[in-house]
């Protein structure tokens, strides 16, 4: 969530009344006409940033948030997000069905805890754990969480480790990409460890490479987190080769170095879309992996994984033994109780998809993601992301790539993702050279503010850091998002990018000024930047999450 302040409602509501288009209102402006519904008198009864002394009934508490929440985009047309938006009637029902049980409460709901058993042995599965191996895991809050756990467990290993040795355990660090999601960093941050960010460049195709990673390894390096589906183009990380590197690295040099995969979009993408990639507990070095099932998943917000792929990776100093509910309970996890229903969600996924099911989502996904790509290229921009270029023997030499093989390449399904380089379903673009010299006036964040009246809500944004100048517009192409959805959606950046070309000072001004509605409120709950600052100076920070 978002970090809000406290609201002072007095200065707040004195501010309105002085706003110069307050003059046009009298105080009859929020008298019902017909006395049959009372919605603004209601309204007018209550105040905004403090609890009322009295209610309102419970008909006028709906409409008007009811009425406040259309102010919000439509999650169909949140082409930003990787968060999943639409669920079948019969999983909503569901989801209300078992929306006030605890899934903590395991005496009290013990049906609950065995589908979320099943769900973790159901994605252990579909990671390929070794046999022999004792895979555990959780449901998480989302992949935020996850990697929390994941970065803990591998810190905690690490110490335990340099104490046995009788070195200090002071120093850790972490390795990742700077293409990484904040999460990433926050678990530096928060649990006080170094945060090793690798430079990625256009020519590694804004992802970590591998051999740059091992520049950044020592002694006190807790592990490498190599991310299966950047955020920015979703290209993946090498896993393989990554623990390749590191295996190689510990026969020269006796540092054990392992892997953590954030796979919080990939990890529903790759089994299904990529059977043959070798990215998850198959591959040596890799000891913990996170995904979201919130996202590719299919399952609405709230809802992450975390799975280790033997026991022995989860420290047992990081699990507490709790005796609270009525029996005996082992917890992992940063917070103690979280809603049931959304665990439900995902096995219900699970059962009424089956891997087929899964696998022709992430084949539509992906053929939608080629289209809309083809069509860009073929217009006035330069597709920075990779699913729609044909895969190739010459590739697999590449370590940026994953392709397949000669025999796979020669196949006429046009539609088998394998038959392409690998990625997640994204679309990451932006104004082709030959454009930006012909209209060196056009900015390509007006693409972004104009579409937004249409409905379409698209981020134009920088590069990660050593490619920050680069600035790329991004599509999730999520399961929502139809083929007959690209079409328009493909008409609308022409028509609004043609615009631009042609509409002189008065469009770019329009784009330049607007700024959707109007959200008085954001800017007063805001923090207050310098209430957070430290004597002046900002802390350095390296993703594309700039620090108060």
């Amino acid at each position: 969530m978002p970090l809000s302040r406290h609201i002072d409602a007095d200065l707040v509501i004195e501010q309105s009344k002085e706003h110069p288009h307050k003059k046009y209102f009298g105080n009859q402006a929020r008298t019902a006409i017909h006395q049959s519904w009372s919605r603004d008198e209601d309204a007018q009864t209550i105040p905004k940033y403090q609890l009322p002394d009295v209610g309102i009934p419970s008909k006028s508490a709906y409409q008007l948030l009811h009425d406040e929440m259309n102010l919000d985009g439509n999650p169909t047309l949140n082409l930003a997000s990787f968060v999943h938006t639409w669920m079948p009637e019969e999983a909503t029902k569901l989801i209300m069905e078992t929306i006030n049980k605890n899934a903590v409460d395991l005496d009290e709901y013990p049906a609950s805890q065995t589908i979320h058993n099943r769900c973790v042995s159901m994605i252990g599965r579909l990671w390929n754990v070794p046999k022999g191996c004792n895979a555990i895991g959780t449901a998480t809050a989302g992949s935020s969480e996850a990697i929390m756990l994941g970065g803990l467990a591998m810190k905690k290993r690490w110490q335990e480790a340099r104490k046995a040795a009788g070195k200090d355990y002071f120093y850790p660090n972490i390795v990742f990409g700077a293409n990484a999601q904040v999460a990433l960093e926050k678990f530096a941050r928060y649990w006080d460890v170094e945060a090793r960010l690798v430079p990625v460049h256009a020519q590694t195709d804004f992802v970590m490479h591998p051999f740059d990673a091992l520049k950044y390894i020592d002694e006190n390096t807790i592990g490498v987190m190599v991310i299966m589906g950047s955020t920015y183009t979703g290209h993946f990380e090498d896993v393989q080769l990554m623990s390749d590197l590191l295996g190689d690295l510990q026969a020269r040099t006796g540092l054990d170095i392992p892997i953590h995969v954030d796979a919080a979009s990939g990890g529903f993408i790759a089994p299904f879309a990529y059977p043959n990639l070798k990215w998850a507990f198959d591959v040596p070095r890799v000891v913990s992996i996170n995904t979201s099932g919130h996202k590719f998943g299919l399952v609405y917000p709230g809802l992450g994984w975390i799975l280790w792929k033997d026991e022995h990776f989860l420290h047992k100093d990081l699990i507490f033994e709790l005796h609270y509910l009525g029996s005996t309970e082992y917890s992992y996890t940063l917070n103690f109780s979280k809603p049931a229903a959304p665990i439900i969600a995902q096995m219900y996924n699970f059962l009424n998809l089956g891997f087929e099911g899964y696998r022709k989502i992430a084949f539509k996904d992906l053929r939608n993601a080629r289209l809309l790509s083809r069509a860009l290229e073929k217009t006035y921009f330069k597709v920075l992301s990779n699913v729609h270029h044909p895969a190739s023997p010459a590739d697999a030499e590449s370590p940026s790539q994953k392709t397949v093989s000669a025999k796979k390449h020669a196949a006429t399904d046009e539609d088998d993702p394998e038959n392409y380089q690998r990625g997640l379903p994204v679309v990451s673009f932006r104004f082709s050279d030959d454009f930006k010299q012909e209209y060196p006036h056009i900015q390509q964040v007006w693409v972004q503010t104009l579409l937004r009246a249409k409905g379409w809500i698209m981020p134009n944004y920088g590069a990660p850091p050593a490619e920050e100048k680069t600035e790329m517009l991004r599509i999730v192409v999520r399961e929502s998002l139809s083929a007959d959805l690209i079409e328009r959606l493909i008409a609308d950046i022409l028509e609004t990018t043609e615009a631009l070309m042609v509409g002189g000072a008065s469009s770019m001004l329009a784009a330049s000024t607007s700024s959707g509605v109007n959200q008085p409120d954001h800017k007063h709950g805001r923090p207050n930047q310098k209430n957070f600052a430290d004597g002046g100076l900002e802390i350095r920070q390296s993703t594309y999450a700039k620090q108060c």
